[in-house]
């Protein structure tokens, strides 16, 4: 069975055990998260779309870890003006490990 959920503003294919990184999401590590904006369920029965989302469908997860993603660098530069500003920046983000997904009524 697997599913499509949506957090942190971005979609993301899940099932069971699998594990992704996220937009941060309140908790600490062994917390557990519930998914309720679900917008599609499929399994070898069929595959139900919801409109936008499924009803009474939910992904449970579990948070693995608060992490944050490797470093960007922002480099602006102007010619001729000697002027040049360099910064760096790193997104927090949350490891959940998937553990259930119910396809609700």
């Amino acid at each position: 069975m697997f599913a499509v959920i949506k957090t942190g503003g971005k979609q993301y294919r899940v099932a069971a055990n699998d594990e992704l990184a996220v937009e941060l999401l309140a908790g600490e590590a062994g917390d557990t998260v519930t998914f309720d904006q679900v917008l599609l369920v499929g399994d070898e029965a069929g595959t139900t779309v919801g409109a936008p989302t499924v009803a009474g469908a939910t992904v449970t997860g579990e948070i693995v870890d608060q992490t944050r993603t490797r470093k960007i660098l922002v480099f602006k530069k102007r010619r001729r003006q000697n002027s040049k500003r360099s910064r760096g920046h790193r997104q927090h983000q949350t490891v959940v490990r998937i553990t259930g997904i119910s396809a609700g009524a």
